[in-house]
């Protein structure tokens, strides 16, 4: 748990600190990789740490990852420059990978599937608190310590994650192989380099330049060569990072399907309701990242009680309940009137986080009760590594779509020179004594219907997953029978 609450929490804790840290390094214009290398790091090197603990044992990976972690974390903390920094945050992704991971694969190591649900529930806790704790806790050590110090509190916290686990995880004992392990290290240097490409040009596209621009063009078409290459040399692999098992088996396929949509979908919340709080709803930073933190709340119960619902009527059906409800609130969102009041999206979200619970946890508990110990890394590390996807191709696409739904509402705005893109939207209105009312109110009206089409964007994405469990996902997992002979659903 201490070594995902450093994964997650670095994920987000820089945000706050952004101008401290660009006031004393400079480096404007290049800033977003501080966020984007961080994840670009730890979506492509997940697949590799899946492989290599599947070859050599989740431990070592797990205590490589945050060593690694903790040197990036230092390294971080004594960058002379904006390009030192994004470089040694991208050194903090590749131990980040290996954490995030290697945990949710120990999890499933250690507890029988009946314990499961109640300690993947504890894990999604650490991870949601952590993550919009991030936030708050990189803004007070900016403004009240040193920027340098989020960097430096990962070290002590760190230090004790790896004493515990060097001392007191015990792996189950296994077979040893026959033969000398083998790494494909060929497959594993495809990979991450297929998946920078691709990550880049869609953190950066609409961003740096636009979509249709070469650098554009060029990052996606070089990607596609190289995800071509990938297949040919996975296909011609002893031990491949990403083996051919994981898509043609209908039950991983469908999943990896379902979160990568889930993935998609949570952009919406994450990403755009802290910026319709505050734009819309006038709400200052604190109030509107309550408003998004009150779906951590009914996430994990919803996750923790998920066992009551599939140990009846199985893993697949009490996902597609979950999304089924996800897909219904999405669609509310755009129904909640203008301005209206913060009790009504924060609904929404405790709402929202209560049918995600009951989507994901299964899934993820389900898909690697279908596996071995020696495919588990790999099984859990594709899941994960589609939620990561889904997350990049989301905040991409809805990042389009609001941009241009700003645009063709702003094409007749009562003020000249307005803005028409969502962040240059929402720095206007953190002054609107500064703007005519009439203008502030039509910025304002044109980030609703932004954000609006953004949720609708989002439950389509819902539908998506439905699609994926229902026509791809067995009626039932073929879960691997435990020592108990209890009943799997």
């Amino acid at each position: 748990m201490l070594g995902m609450a450093l994964a997650a929490i670095d994920g987000t804790i820089v945000s706050t600190a952004v101008p401290q840290i660009v006031g004393d390094l400079g480096g404007f214009t290049v800033f977003s990789w501080l966020f984007s290398g961080y994840l670009l790091a730890v979506t492509v090197t997940l697949p590799l740490y899946g492989k290599l603990s599947d070859t050599f044992g989740r431990k070592p990976v797990l205590i490589a990852g945050i060593i690694l972690f903790l040197a990036g974390s230092a390294l971080c903390a004594a960058a002379w420059n904006m390009t030192a920094l994004i470089a040694f945050r991208i050194v903090q992704g590749l131990g980040g990978g290996a954490l995030q991971g290697t945990v949710q694969t120990i999890a499933a190591d250690l507890y029988p599937l009946k314990e499961r649900p109640r300690i993947q529930a504890k894990l999604s806790t650490v991870w949601a608190t952590s993550s919009v704790a991030g936030p708050v806790v990189g803004g007070l050590l900016a403004g009240y310590a040193d920027w340098r110090w989020i960097f430096l509190v990962n070290l002590p916290v760190g230090a004790v994650a790896l004493w515990l686990v060097v001392r007191h995880l015990h792996e189950p004992s296994r077979p040893r192989p026959t033969a000398r392990p083998r790494v494909d290290w060929a497959g594993a240097l495809a990979v991450f380099a297929t998946g920078t490409l691709l990550i880049t040009a869609l953190v950066q596209g609409g961003v740096a330049w636009s979509w249709l621009s070469a650098p554009s063009l060029g990052l996606f078409g070089a990607s596609a060569a190289l995800a071509a290459l990938t297949v040919a040399i996975e296909r011609r692999a002893a031990e491949p990072i990403i083996p051919g098992w994981v898509w043609r088996r209908r039950t991983i396929a469908s999943v990896n399907l379902a979160l990568g949509a889930m993935g998609l979908l949570m952009v919406a919340p994450t990403v755009f309701l802290p910026t319709y709080a505050q734009a819309v709803l006038g709400l200052g930073p604190i109030a509107a990242g309550f408003v998004l933190s009150v779906m951590t709340l009914s996430w994990p119960v919803s996750a923790a009680l998920s066992d009551r619902v599939y140990n009846r009527i199985g893993f697949r059906l009490t996902a597609i309940t979950g999304m089924s409800a996800a897909l219904l609130i999405l669609l509310a969102f755009p129904l909640l009137p203008y301005p209206g009041a913060p009790w009504q999206p924060a609904l929404i979200m405790l709402l929202l986080g209560a049918a995600l619970g009951l989507f994901q946890l299964p899934l993820i508990v389900g898909v690697q009760s279908t596996v071995g110990w020696s495919e588990r890394g790999t099984t859990t590390a594709s899941v994960l590594f589609c939620r990561q996807v889904g997350q990049s191709v989301g905040a991409a696409l809805f990042g389009a779509v609001a941009n241009g739904v700003l645009a063709s509402r702003l094409t007749d705005a009562p003020a000249p020179g307005l803005p028409d893109d969502l962040d240059a939207v929402a720095r206007a209105l953190e002054d609107p004594g500064a703007l005519p009312a009439a203008a502030t109110d039509h910025l304002r009206r044109a980030v609703d219907a932004a954000v609006d089409h953004v949720y609708t964007g989002a439950a389509g994405a819902a539908a998506l997953a439905l699609l994926a469990l229902v026509a791809l996902a067995p009626r039932r997992f073929p879960v691997i029978p435990e020592a108990d002979g209890g009943r799997e659903p």
